[in-house]
C-alpha cells in the first residue's frame, strides 16, 4: 500500500453500521458486531499485511498534514450522537430483549474503536484541544482514568510487572481483565497523587483531574438513571463494559509475555521488540494505525499517519480481531503464543 491520505476515509463504515445497527428493530442490530468479529476476522485472512513505509519526505508531509486530524475529529460528535440515539432506541419498551442486546453491542462497539480507540490517538497529542476531545470520548465509556494511566503509567512500565495493562505470560484474558482495570485504575490515582504532591497542590484542586473525571462520570451515570430509569442506565453500563474489555482485550494481544530486563533498579529502554507488531491492513485502517505498535510504544509523539513497520519485531500471527477470538480460548491462544515467544527468544539470544 503506498502513500494514500484518503485510505482512512473507509474507517468511516465502521460508525455508518453503527447506526445501522442502532437504527435497527431485529436481527439487523447485531450488524456492527458481526462486522466486528466475523467479516473483519476474514477480511484480516485474506488481505496480506502491508508493510510499507513512508519514505522520510512522506513522512515529513504526513505529518504535519491537518487533513489526518481532520479525519478524526468529527467522530467526536459521532460519538455522542450515537449515545443518544442508543438511549432513545433502548428506551422503546415494545422491543425484545434479545433486540436490545443487539443494540447494546453496536454501541459498546463503537465505545471500544471510538470512544476509546480515537481518544488513545487524540490523548497522545500535546495540544489541549485535542487532548480535551480525548477526554470527552473517554467519558462516553466511562473510562476517563485511562487519559493518565495510558501516557504517564502504561507507556513508562510497558512490558513489566509494575504495568497492569501488560499482560503476562501464562495469564489468560479474563484474568487479565480483572487485573488490568482495577490496577489501571488504581495506578491512575497514585500517578495522580504524585503529580500533586510534586506540585503541592489539594487533593481537591483543580488540577486533580482523577477527582473531577469521578465525579464527571458519577454525574452522567446518575443523569441517566434518573431521566430514563435504571434499566436503560443497565444497558448503557453493559455497552461502557463492552467497550472497555474491548480495549483491554487489544492490551491482552498487544504485549502478551515480553519482558524489558531488568538492570539492578532500572529496566533497560523500551524498544519496539517489546510490542506485538501487526501490519494488516484492515486493522491498520480500523485502529488507526494502533497495530503498529511496536514503533507507536518505541516514538509515542509519533502521529498514526506516520507510523512504521518493524519486520524484526515479534508479529502476531492474525489480525487483531482474530487475535481477540483466539484469546477467549486460553488452551489455544498459549499453544500459539507461547511457540512464537519461545521462537523470539531463540532469536533474540543468537543476535
Amino acid at each position: 500500500m503506498k502513500y494514500n491520505r484518503y485510505i482512512y476515509l473507509l474507517f468511516y463504515i465502521f460508525p455508518a453500521v453503527v447506526l445501522f445497527s442502532l437504527q435497527s428493530k431485529n436481527a439487523w442490530s447485531y450488524s456492527a458486531l458481526i462486522l466486528v468479529f466475523v467479516l473483519v476476522p476474514v477480511l484480516e485472512i485474506l488481505f496480506k499485511n502491508r508493510t510499507y513505509n513512508l519514505s522520510s519526505d512522506e513522512e515529513k508531509n504526513a505529518a504535519n498534514n491537518k487533513w489526518f486530524d481532520l479525519i478524526i475529529y468529527p467522530l467526536v460528535p459521532i460519538q455522542y450522537f450515537s449515545a443518544v440515539f442508543f438511549i432513545y432506541q433502548i428506551s422503546d419498551e415494545s422491543i425484545p430483549l434479545w433486540i436490545k442486546l443487539g443494540l447494546t453491542s453496536a454501541y459498546g462497539m463503537s465505545c471500544g474503536l471510538i470512544g476509546i480507540n480515537v481518544a488513545h490517538e487524540l490523548g497522545h497529542r500535546n495540544s489541549k484541544f485535542e487532548q480535551f476531545l480525548s477526554k470527552l470520548l473517554l467519558l462516553s465509556s466511562f473510562y476517563m482514568h485511562f487519559f493518565i494511566e495510558h501516557n504517564k503509567g502504561h507507556h513508562k512500565n510497558v512490558a513489566t510487572h509494575i504495568d497492569p495493562a501488560t499482560s503476562r505470560y501464562g495469564e489468560t484474558i479474563y484474568a487479565f481483565y480483572i487485573r488490568s482495570i482495577f490496577k489501571g485504575w488504581l495506578s491512575a490515582w497514585k500517578i495522580q497523587t504524585e503529580i500533586l504532591r510534586k506540585k503541592k497542590s489539594s487533593f481537591f484542586s483543580f488540577e486533580n483531574e482523577m477527582f473531577w473525571f469521578q465525579i464527571i462520570q458519577l454525574l452522567i451515570v446518575l443523569a441517566i438513571g434518573f431521566y430514563f430509569g435504571l434499566t436503560i442506565l443497565l444497558f448503557f453500563l453493559l455497552a461502557a463494559l463492552i467497550g472497555i474489555l474491548l480495549l483491554e482485550s487489544i492490551n491482552y494481544i498487544e504485549h502478551y509475555g515480553l519482558v524489558r530486563k531488568k538492570n539492578g533498579d532500572y529496566y533497560e529502554r523500551n524498544l519496539p521488540v517489546h510490542s506485538w507488531n501487526c501490519s494488516c491492513l484492515i486493522n491498520r485502517i480500523g485502529l488507526f494505525e494502533l497495530s503498529r505498535h511496536s514503533d507507536h510504544h518505541y516514538k509515542s509523539n509519533k502521529k498514526y499517519q506516520v507510523l512504521s513497520h518493524y519486520s524484526d519485531c515479534p508479529q502476531t500471527p492474525n489480525g487483531y480481531a482474530g487475535m481477540i477470538l483466539l484469546a477467549l480460548v486460553p488452551p489455544l491462544w498459549f499453544f500459539i503464543m507461547h511457540k512464537r515467544i519461545s521462537q523470539l527468544k531463540f532469536k533474540l539470544s543468537n543476535l
